[in-house]
């Protein structure tokens, strides 16, 4: 399960390095803009789908991505925001 989003967190890492044309992760990883209204717009959509109870586990997907797109973008890596979530866990 976790490899999943290991996976994608290497895809979006090697798009970032690459820049491959025609690429939607590249495309959001070169306009920071771009990157935050799609997070937005994806956050809303989840939030409508949990209300209405249809389409939930797509939209949660489409938030993931693009979060970690975003995060990318913006140079946070997943494994600090992990160790920052260990650091929270009450022992």
């Amino acid at each position: 399960m976790l490899k999943t989003l290991e996976d994608l967190i290497n895809t979006i890492r090697q798009r970032k390095g690459s820049k491959p044309e025609k690429s939607y992760t590249n495309k959001l990883l070169s306009d920071k803009k771009l990157s935050i209204e799609k997070v937005k717009e994806e956050i809303s959509e989840l939030i409508d789908a949990v209300q209405k109870n249809s389409n939930k586990i797509h939209e949660s997907a489409d938030v993931l991505y693009h979060l970690m797109v975003l995060l990318e973008a913006n140079d946070i890596k997943i494994e600090d925001v992990m160790n920052e979530l260990k650091k929270r866990q009450k022992k």
